[in-house]
Parts: C-alpha cells; sequence; structure tokens
C-alpha cells in the first residue's frame, strides 16, 4: 500500500477523531445506558418495581374506568400493555391544550400509580443518544448524523492504517506506560467490537433517513403536504376517518384485543389506542409487539369502536420492512438478554476507544506542545476531561439526585423531574470548569490529576447511588438479589462495578513515568505511533 497514502488516512483518522470524539463519546455513553433503558426506569422510578403479571390484563375493567375518569373529552387515549421489562401499564390522553399526559397504572390492581417525577432512561438517557436534547430545527439529530458519518471514517480508516490489525486483537500490555497502554487498549476494543461499531454507527444513519433526506418520497410521490403525507401513510400505515359528531358506544375492548392476537399466530399486541372516544366515527387501533422479532415491525388493526369490525389491516412493504429490520437491529428492543448484554458490552468498549484514543494523542504531543509553547494539548484535554469523565459524573449525579429529591420537589417553576435534568446538566458544566483549572497549570502532573480526581467523583457518586437506593426505597442489594429482583439489583451491581473500574482507572491514570522522563516518553511514544501509522498530524 502506497505509504503517502496511509500516512494521509493517518492524519484524517486522527484529526477526525479529535474533532468529534466527545460527541460521539456521549452518543456512544448514552447510547449503551439506553439497551437498559427500561431497567434505569424501574430504578429511578420506584413506584413501577412490579413484578411481572403472569395473567392477561382486561382492558374493559382496568382500562376504560381511568379512561372514563381522565380522558372524557380527549381526542384519543390509549396504552401499552405490560411486558416483562416493563410489567407497569402506560395509560396516555391528550389534554384540551393537544399536551401528551402520561400515567401509570399497576395492571394487578387497576390503581394508578403516583407521578414518580422524572423522565428517568426512556425520558431522558434514550432521547439524548439520537438528538441530544437540542429540538431546535432537529439540530441534535443532524449533530448525531454527522458524528455518525465521522465515525464511519474513523472505521474505515483505522482499517486501513493499522499493519498488524489482527495481531492488534490479541496485544495489550496493561503494565506498560499509560501512552503503550492506551495505544494497545484502543487498538483492542476497535478490533474486538469493529463488526458491532460499522454495524450500530449504519444503522443509526439508515433510521433517521426521513430526516436526513426528507425530499426522499418526491421522486415517487411528487412534491407537496399532500404527496408526503401519502407517503408516509403507506410506508407506516395508519387509517383515519372522521368524527360523526354524534355519540356511539364502545364494543368490548378485550374482544377486539384477543381477534388481533388471533388474526396474528403467535403474535402478541403492545398498544391499544381510541381514537374518537365516545364518537359513533370512532375507532380503535391495536399494534403487534415485536418483543420476539428482530424487525420493529409496524403491524396493526384497526376496529370500529361500535361493532368492533375489522376496519384496515396494515403490514408494511417490503422495502420499509428492511428498514424496520435495520431500527430492530439498532435499538434491541426484542427480548434477548445475552445479546442486550453484549451490546452494551460493545458500546462500553466503543467509549473505551474513544478515551483511549484521546489519552494516546495527548499523552504523544505533551512535550511538544509544551516544548512550542502551544496550548493545542492543554484545550483538547480540558475538553476531553468533561466529555469523558465529566459526562459519566453528570450521569451519576443525575442517579443520585433521584434518590435525594423528594416527591413533588420544585423550584424556580421546575418540577421534579426538571431539577434532576438540571443536576445533569449543572454538574456536567462544573466538570468541564475544572477540566479547564486543572489545565491551567501545564506542568504533567496537574494534566493527570484533573483525570484522577473525576475518576474519584465517579466512583464516590456510583457509591453514593447504591446506597441511596436502599435507604430511600428499602430496596437495598442484598434484599432484590434475594427475591431475585434483577432489573434494580443489576443497575446497582454494574454501579458497584464502575466505582470500582473508576477508582482503578483514577490511580492508573495518576502514574507517573518512574523510569524516564515525561517528555523523553511522549517523544518515543510519538515516534512509536508514526512508525505504525496510526497517528497523523
Amino acid at each position: 500500500m502506497n505509504e503517502n497514502f496511509r500516512k494521509s488516512m493517518a492524519w484524517l483518522h486522527t484529526w477526525t477523531g479529535v474533532l468529534i470524539g466527545s460527541v460521539l463519546f456521549a452518543i456512544f455513553w448514552m447510547g449503551s445506558l439506553s439497551v437498559f433503558d427500561r431497567e434505569l426506569d424501574r430504578w429511578m422510578q420506584p413506584g413501577t418495581r412490579l413484578e411481572t403479571s403472569t395473567t392477561p390484563v382486561s382492558l374493559d375493567r382496568v382500562v376504560a374506568p381511568v379512561a372514563h375518569a381522565l380522558a372524557a373529552g380527549s381526542t384519543q387515549w390509549g396504552v401499552n400493555l405490560p411486558t416483562e421489562r416493563a410489567p407497569h401499564m402506560r395509560f396516555f390522553y391528550r389534554d384540551a391544550q393537544g399536551k401528551t399526559i402520561t400515567r401509570a397504572i399497576d395492571p394487578h390492581t387497576g390503581q394508578l400509580i403516583a407521578d414518580q417525577g422524572s423522565k428517568a432512561g426512556t425520558g431522558f438517557i434514550f432521547p439524548f443518544h439520537f438528538s441530544l436534547h437540542i429540538q431546535w430545527l432537529d439540530l441534535g439529530h443532524w449533530i448525531v448524523g454527522v458524528a455518525g458519518m465521522a465515525m464511519l471514517v474513523l472505521l474505515v480508516c483505522g482499517v486501513v492504517i493499522h499493519r498488524k490489525i489482527f495481531v492488534d486483537f490479541f496485544l495489550f500490555r496493561p503494565r506498560k506506560r499509560l501512552q503503550r497502554a492506551s495505544l494497545d487498549l484502543h487498538n483492542l476494543t476497535g478490533v474486538l467490537a469493529l463488526p458491532f461499531h460499522f454495524v450500530a454507527t449504519l444503522s443509526g444513519l439508515i433510521i433517521f433517513m426521513g430526516i436526513y433526506f426528507p425530499q426522499s418520497h418526491v421522486g415517487a410521490y411528487g412534491a407537496g403536504a399532500l404527496a408526503r403525507d401519502q407517503f408516509n401513510l403507506e410506508a407506516s400505515g395508519g387509517f383515519k376517518r372522521a368524527k360523526a359528531n354524534r355519540p356511539g358506544t364502545q364494543a368490548s375492548l378485550d374482544a377486539m384485543l384477543a381477534e388481533a392476537e388471533r388474526q396474528w399466530p403467535g403474535g402478541k399486541a403492545f398498544l391499544v389506542r381510541v381514537w374518537h372516544p365516545g364518537d359513533a366515527n370512532g375507532y380503535v387501533e391495536v399494534r403487534r409487539s415485536y418483543a420476539k422479532d428482530v424487525t420493529m415491525h409496524l403491524d396493526r388493526l384497526t376496529f370500529d369502536v361500535q361493532t368492533g369490525a375489522v376496519l384496515h389491516r396494515f403490514q408494511a412493504a417490503p422495502v420499509m420492512t428492511v428498514q424496520r429490520f435495520i431500527s430492530g437491529m439498532h435499538f434491541i428492543q426484542f427480548d434477548h438478554w445475552g445479546l442486550r448484554w453484549l451490546y452494551f458490552c460493545a458500546g462500553l468498549s466503543g467509549c473505551v476507544m474513544i478515551t483511549t484514543g484521546f489519552l494516546f494523542w495527548l499523552e504523544a504531543r505533551r512535550a511538544s506542545h509544551l516544548k512550542k509553547g502551544l496550548v493545542g494539548v492543554r484545550v483538547v484535554e480540558a475538553l476531553t476531561v468533561g466529555s469523558v469523565t465529566g459526562i459519566v459524573t453528570a450521569t451519576l449525579a443525575f442517579l443520585v439526585a433521584n434518590r435525594l429529591l423528594p416527591p413533588g420537589a420544585s423550584l424556580a417553576g421546575q418540577d421534579r423531574a426538571a431539577l434532576e435534568m438540571w443536576v445533569f446538566y449543572l454538574v456536567w458544566l462544573a466538570t468541564f470548569v475544572h477540566a479547564a483549572w486543572r489545565r491551567a497549570s501545564p506542568a504533567t502532573p496537574p494534566a493527570r490529576r484533573a483525570w484522577q480526581e473525576q475518576c474519584v467523583a465517579i466512583a464516590v457518586l456510583a457509591l453514593a447511588a447504591v446506597l441511596l437506593n436502599g435507604l430511600t426505597t428499602g430496596d437495598h442489594l442484598f434484599k432484590t438479589l434475594a427475591r431475585g429482583y434483577w432489573p434494580v439489583a443489576g443497575v446497582d451491581l454494574v454501579l458497584l462495578l464502575g466505582a470500582g473500574l473508576a477508582w482503578w482507572s483514577g490511580q492508573r491514570i495518576g502514574q507517573t513515568s518512574a523510569r524516564r522522563g515525561p517528555q523523553a516518553e511522549a517523544r518515543a511514544l510519538h515516534q512509536a505511533a508514526m512508525e505504525e501509522g496510526v497517528c497523523g498530524g
């Protein structure tokens, strides 16, 4: 292979990683947590810590009374049925202002569960993964899309520039100095999870094709709002019928549910929604669950609300089915605990790959930048510390705030859920300030001290979250392990493991080169990197 080409790829790999690595870390971190978003929901919303129901839930007996009490006059209401991962029922409806209101129902008793005051995993962590919670002009989606394209560039360049890609699979020398160990771990995690990183990144881009290519329907359907609506109708399904503006009765929802599941051999429903409730032209939409399928299919049946007769049946066309299969591979909503843990570990390996790439770049350039009086390393390191250990610290502060804030807490017009999110963002901002303050001195010890101190903060917060969960809910680790209540016990165990790893990492990063000076070490590693072709610029 042409050496100049390899050097160009190395330069592109290096600077793409430096410029976009912080965003990629946030995406990978939140994506890894999103694999267990519903388990985090139960940890952060203790009122939903229910046992999985073993008997079918009667919608007529449990849900209809709630709808009558809460959704009178609403244009629509619906309910997500209980599952193994979310054993409560999620009832939702539109209020007079068009806002969607959501309440949880205990399927065993039919009683409303008090508002838990937390967005938790599905409401905060999962949307952060693909939108960064930046809604203006879909800017968050576009930033994530650009980062996804950059990730594909990094992966391709990484394969091209490594001469010994298969050797890297087996090479890790943790007892070597920080720079060498970081490079080994960067190579190892990059090679080990390469297929996952590529598929996850590419599938993430395909999922949001409607945002990145908003005119994709024009070629087949033409321009204009009507054409777009027709495209969405045929691609994603749906049924519409105008109101009759005269009162009507409601047939048995249980009977409609049974008929839907009869028409889906082996399939179960996960959502039931009533449109135009109380109107003679109302209709009921029943969507099929994909808990047993990789494909997040769009199968649905629509029934007449008064007679229970089937009005419409939808199955996606082959092209849309492929897109939904790719979505299923990315979101892993199907029930497979082995793959779920594999996704979680592979996602975290991406976080490790990004972090060690940053560490190696910083250590390889620290001496030369210091000698030349440049501030590049100091700026990048401050941003990197806040982006890596900072977002982890903020996430754990989010969990701790969840256990410390009292029910119904509010401040300056912000409710409890908003206060939790404010804690996350303020702590995250504070980690950048801390990193910049520690980087005010160019000396090597303070540079590493920012990493070390934030790793210690991660360990302390993770341990505090476990202890506070037991103290505030009574569901301490010994109790949940004895009951086999793994959604909560699993979160506590991962927090404890994370605390141990953070403490060890802080001590490891804090070590200084004992046998060689830092400038000589950095120059040697930079030269080694140039020889291997893994470091450009």
